[in-house]
Formats: structure tokens, C-alpha cells, sequence
């Protein structure tokens, strides 16, 4: 499959308009952004966690990066409720379950050579940031040499503009705006080519972003198994 497999094209997906696709495991469905791959894909994905629902243990040998969205997630390892971020650098494994069912934004396979961070952001948790103009808080949620990973809080009425210079994802975590007139709103996802700034207007309600900067296809990208 390729879906939005164009990197130099800008993309917007509304997730929530999506139906759900059934994966391998019972009771977990997805909402395809980003796919190149069959069922082991460079990915980016809306995932849903029926109550009771689990994935057997499994590696993740390209990394995986999640966001959750709704409930509460678990493995093996600890309980992450909504608003945890967390990163599983490739290598690492685990067998993922939601007792009483979870949403969550993930990304399979985009980890580059090298990037070994294994890193938890509980909500509330992260470095603060000094807020943009429109903006009334902000949140570091991961930082190295080649991305940056943080949520904003957008205020209601507010034009945005974030830079790209090189590469920009964002997903609306809730409330509304408009991406260049284009009505965006929770589990809508954004993917920029550098170079061309995102410019926002926030409705009434305001919003929570999750952005992403940094090369959409980097140079040291694990490759996928043949």
C-alpha cells in the first residue's frame, strides 16, 4: 500500500471522517494517515483499542512513537493515560492491551540509525516553552539533533504561523481551526514539505496541537525489511 506516500506534497487527512479498518488483532482498528507497506509499514496511524483488547508481545524493530488520545493504554511496562506521549526506539518490545479501551496516534518505522531515546512524557510533563503569538502555552515533549516534538495551546481567534524549514506534522488533538481555510478539527492530521509555513486560524473553542519539525524522509531512516 501507498496512502499520502508523497512527501513532497502537503497533505491534510481528517481521521475522524475515516471508517475503521480491522487489524490482525481482534478489537483493534485503525484509521490510516501514512501507509508504505503491507501489514509491516513505514506508518502513521489513528489506532482504537476495543475494552479487553491486547496485541500479542511484538518488537518493534523500525521504533514506534505514540500519542494517547482517549482512555488509558498499557503494556507490560505501566498504564498511560491520555495525554502520554512515548517513544519506543527500535529494538524494543511489547505486548499492548487497553483493559477499558484507548485511542491513540501512532507512528511505525520513522525512527532513524542511531535515535536509541526510550522516553515517557506523562500529561502535564515536558520542559515549557516560551508560547508563539496566538498561542497561550507550550511543551517540549522530545528534542535531538535532527526533530522536535512539542503541543501547543492555541488561543480562541488566534492567526498562527509556525515555520517549517524542515518538515512539519501536526495533529489537531482537540477544538477547531482552519489550515489555510480548510476546517480542521480533532484527529485532523497535517504533514508539510519544508519549506512551506503553516498558517492557521483558531476558532472560537481554540485548540491543542501535537507538532512535529524535522526532515519527513531523513537521510539515517531505518530501512524496511525486504
Amino acid at each position: 500500500m501507498r496512502l499520502n506516500a508523497d512527501l513532497d506534497e502537503p497533505v491534510i487527512v481528517h481521521a475522524a471522517r475515516l471508517d475503521w479498518t480491522p487489524s490482525p488483532a481482534a478489537g483493534v482498528d485503525r484509521r490510516m494517515l501514512y501507509r508504505e507497506g503491507g501489514e509491516v509499514a513505514r506508518a502513521t496511524s489513528i489506532v482504537r483499542y476495543a475494552s479487553g483488547s491486547a496485541f500479542p508481545q511484538h518488537a518493534h524493530d523500525g521504533g514506534e512513537e505514540i500519542l494517547v488520545l482517549e482512555g488509558v493504554f498499557q503494556d507490560e511496562h505501566a498504564n498511560y493515560p491520555a495525554g502520554s506521549y512515548f517513544r519506543n526506539p527500535p529494538g524494543t518490545a511489547h505486548s499492548p492491551a487497553a483493559a477499558e479501551g484507548c485511542t491513540i496516534f501512532v507512528r511505525l518505522w520513522q525512527h532513524r540509525r542511531g535515535d536509541h531515546a526510550q522516553i515517557v512524557c506523562r500529561p502535564g510533563e515536558g520542559q515549557a516553552l516560551p508560547p508563539r503569538p496566538g498561542a497561550s502555552a507550550a511543551r517540549l515533549l522530545f528534542q535531538d539533533a535532527a526533530e522536535r516534538v512539542w503541543f501547543e495551546e492555541w488561543s480562541a481567534g488566534a492567526e498562527i504561523m509556525v515555520e517549517n524549514p524542515q518538515g512539519l506534522e501536526l495533529l489537531v488533538v482537540s477544538g477547531e481551526l482552519h489550515i489555510d481555510g480548510e476546517p480542521c478539527t480533532a484527529l485532523s492530521w497535517a504533514r508539510l514539505p519544508a519549506g512551506r509555513a503553516l498558517s492557521a486560524s483558531v476558532c472560537p473553542a481554540g485548540a491543542q496541537v501535537w507538532i512535529k519539525e524535522g526532515q519527513l524522509r531523513h537521510p539515517e531512516i531505518l530501512p524496511m525489511p525486504t
